[in-house]
C-alpha cells in the first residue's frame, strides 16, 4: 500500500478489503484497552468477557480468512513468503530494538530467557510454541500466525489446502484431547527454540529459493505442529487457535460457494468446550461463561463485518486497520515505559488517570502512524518489488493454486 498522510485512507483500498481493515482496527483497540484499563481506568474493564482475547480472536479470524486466499491467488510460495517476511519483520525488529534500548530504564520482561534460545525464538517468531516469552507481551500471538503460515504452505504444496472445514474440526478435536492429557510442555529446556530457529531459517530460505521447496514445506509444517502440541505453554490453546483460524478460512470458502457452514459450527463448539475439562484452565477468562461469551462476540463481530463487506465504512476505522500492526506491537512497550515513569498509575487521581489514558492512546496512534508511514509501507512496497524481480528471474517455478 502507498504511504498516506495522517488519518487518510488510500483511495486504492477497496470496500472488499476495507471491512477486514476495520476488523483489524477494532481488534487492535480491544487489545490496547485490555492492557491499559487495569492501570488507568480499572472500573471500565469488563469481566464478563475478555477484551484482549476478543481482539485476538478477531485478528485470528481475519488471518484465517485472508492468508490462504492470498497464497492461492498468488499461486507462488516464493512470492507469498517474500510478502510475509517484508510485512512482519521490519516493524517487529524495530520494536525489538526499541525494547532493548528501553531496557536502560525498563528491565526486559522476566519471561524472556537470557540465553541463545531467546534469540532463536525471536528470529523464528515461534515464541509461544517453544515456551519462550517475547520482548513485547503481544508478540505471543505472532507464534500462531507463523504456525498457520507454515501449515498452510505445507497444505498448499501438498494440494490439500481446500479442506479448511475438516482441518478446523480436526484442530478443535485436538484442542479438546490436548486439554485432557497435557499439563506442561513435553519438550522442555532451551533446545526446541534453538533447533527450530535454525530449521526455520534454513526452511524459509528453501521456500524462497525453490531448492528442496517441497521437503522444506513438509518439514516446517510438521515441526511447528509438533512444537505447538509438545513445546507450547498451553497445548490445547494453540490447537484451539489453529481451529479458529481455519474457521476463518472455511468462512471464506463458504462465501465463495466451495464449502459449507457445518464444519464451522462443529469446530466452534469444540473450541468452546476445549477448556471445560482441560488440566490447564485456571485463568478467569477461560471459565466457560467468559470464554464462550468472548468467542461469541468475536464471531458476531466478524459476521457483521462480512455482512457489511460491500458497503462504505468509516474512514477512521479503515485507517486504524492500516496501522493496527503498529498499534499492536508498540502499545505494550509504551505502557511499560509509562508505568516506569510513574510509580503506580493506579494511585493517580481519577481526572489525571483519564487524561493520561487519552494522552497514551493519542501517543500510540501517532507513533503507529509514523511507523506505518516510514517503516511498514515502504518495506511492503520493497517486498513487492523483490517479489516481482524474483519471479522475473525464475519464471515458471510457481506452484498452481
Amino acid at each position: 500500500m502507498t504511504a498516506t498522510p495522517a488519518l487518510a485512507v488510500p483511495q486504492a483500498v477497496s470496500s472488499r478489503m476495507a471491512w477486514l481493515d476495520a476488523l483489524r482496527g477494532l481488534g487492535a483497540l480491544a487489545v490496547v484497552a485490555e492492557h491499559m484499563l487495569p492501570w488507568l481506568l480499572p472500573a471500565l474493564r469488563p469481566y464478563w468477557f475478555n477484551l484482549g482475547m476478543y481482539g485476538v480472536l478477531v485478528f485470528f479470524l481475519v488471518s484465517g480468512y485472508i492468508i490462504p486466499s492470498s497464497l492461492e491467488r498468488r499461486g507462488d510460495v516464493r512470492a507469498f513468503w517474500i510478502s510475509r517476511l517484508f510485512r512482519l519483520y521490519p516493524l517487529y525488529l524495530l520494536v525489538i530494538a526499541l525494547v532493548l534500548v528501553a531496557a536502560i530504564w525498563v528491565p526486559v520482561r522476566e519471561q524472556v530467557p537470557r540465553d541463545l534460545s531467546a534469540v532463536a525464538a525471536h528470529a523464528s517468531m515461534l515464541l509461544d510454541v517453544v515456551h519462550t516469552g517475547g520482548l513485547a507481551d503481544p508478540m505471543w500471538t505472532l507464534s500462531y500466525e507463523m504456525v498457520f503460515y507454515l501449515v498452510v504452505t505445507a497444505l498448499f504444496v501438498r494440494g490439500a489446502h481446500r479442506r479448511s472445514g475438516v482441518l478446523a474440526v480436526v484442530f478443535g478435536l485436538v484442542a479438546v484431547g490436548a486439554g485432557l492429557v497435557l499439563s506442561a510442555p513435553l519438550l522442555p529446556g532451551p533446545w526446541p527454540a534453538i533447533v527450530s530457529g535454525v530449521a526455520f531459517v534454513v526452511g524459509v530460505t528453501c521456500l524462497i529459493s525453490g531448492r528442496f521447496r517441497t521437503a522444506a514445506a513438509y518439514a516446517l509444517g510438521a515441526m511447528t505442529l509438533v512444537l505447538m502440541l509438545f513445546g507450547s505453554f498451553v497445548p490445547w490453546f494453540g490447537a484451539a487457535i489453529l481451529a479458529v483460524m481455519f474457521v476463518g478460512t472455511a468462512l471464506n470458502r463458504w462465501e465463495r460457494g466451495s464449502g459449507g457452514l457445518t464444519p464451522v459450527i462443529v469446530a466452534a463448539a469444540l473450541v468452546a468446550v476445549a477448556p471445560v475439562w482441560s488440566i490447564q484452565a485456571g485463568w478467569w477468562w477461560v471459565r466457560p461463561d467468559v470464554w464462550i461469551t468472548t468467542m461469541a462476540l468475536a464471531g458476531a463481530t466478524f459476521a457483521v463485518g462480512m455482512v457489511l463487506r460491500g458497503r462504505s465504512l468509516p474512514r477512521a476505522l479503515t485507517w486504524l486497520g492500516l496501522v493496527s500492526y503498529s498499534v499492536y506491537l508498540l502499545h505494550h512497550p509504551l505502557l511499560r515505559l509509562l508505568g516506569a515513569a510513574v510509580d503506580d498509575l493506579r494511585l493517580l487521581s481519577q481526572g489525571v488517570r483519564v487524561a493520561t489514558a487519552v494522552g497514551y492512546v493519542g501517543v500510540v496512534l501517532g507513533l503507529s502512524w509514523l511507523t506505518y508511514r516510514f517503516v511498514e509501507s515502504p518495506t511492503q512496497r520493497l517486498g513487492r518489488r523483490v517479489s516481482r524481480r524474483s519471479a522475473e528471474a525464475a519464471p515458471g517455478r510457481s506452484l498452481p493454486g
